[in-house]
């Protein structure tokens, strides 16, 4: 199920539900810090190191996170899958996902927690304002969403942001995904879809200040194809 519901607010939700701030990082040495302290205001955080070469795993230690080391590099949505386990096992209703590289405003987390308790949606992802976006991201997201749109059969407003919550149960479903990149997070919209689960969108900030990408354009390309071919079968296929 898929609403309109559009909720933006500032104050923070009198009610904290069972929920971790998972933090997928790789790399992140210079802004980790900084996310772990926002985020830990309002929720326990867990921090999956995926194979960074730097002091990203020491410093979220000293931030105060508890955290995986995923060695190799296995990529995000394999680091994502890390976190969804360790939250499973804890008993936690579901998490709260934001990046390491500061793109993410923690304070914002209040607006999550207002959405699903009104809502119980499976899936709350934090839509950005493209306009906001540097040139280049700005029309290759605008292009991806349209793609992404026709594939899930229904409008996609930002099938990139890594701000989202995604409650337990539609964890376990994402458990035995083989998606290791970002195409595990755009893979989520369409199984969230297929299942029936609520899908819902928020309004965050569009933050952007010079953060280095780990994405290859190449393969990140050919991936894109790759999952929106994917999307298009998931979508078609009788439950």
């Amino acid at each position: 199920m898929v609403s309109g519901y559009n909720l933006r607010m500032s104050s923070p939700s009198p009610v904290k539900p069972n929920i971790l701030a998972l933090i997928p990082a790789f790399n992140e040495e210079v802004g980790v810090a900084d996310v772990i302290h926002g985020a830990s205001k309002y929720l326990p955080v867990l921090v999956v190191d995926d194979g960074s070469h730097d002091r990203t795993a020491q410093i979220a230690e000293e931030a105060g996170a508890v955290v995986l080391r995923q060695v190799p590099n296995q990529g995000k949505g394999a680091a994502m899958r890390a976190g969804f386990q360790y939250a499973l096992q804890n008993g936690y209703a579901g998490v709260i996902t934001l990046d390491a590289d500061r793109q993410h405003n923690p304070d914002e987390i209040p607006i999550f927690f207002d959405c699903y308790t009104q809502t119980q949606a499976d899936l709350i992802i934090g839509a950005r304002d493209f306009r906001k976006m540097p040139i280049v991201r700005r029309c290759s997201n605008t292009i991806g969403r349209v793609m992404f749109s026709w594939a899930l059969g229904q409008k996609d407003r930002d099938n990139q942001s890594g701000y989202r919550f995604i409650s337990n149960r539609l964890m376990e479903k994402l458990i035995g995904s083989t998606e290791r990149g970002f195409e595990f997070e755009v893979e989520m919209l369409a199984v969230c879809v297929k299942l029936g689960y609520r899908l819902e969108w928020v309004t965050i900030q569009t933050i952007y200040a010079g953060e280095k990408s780990h994405i290859v354009p190449l393969r990140h390309i050919v991936n894109w194809f790759r999952i929106i071919a994917k999307t298009r079968r998931i979508m078609r296929t009788s439950n």
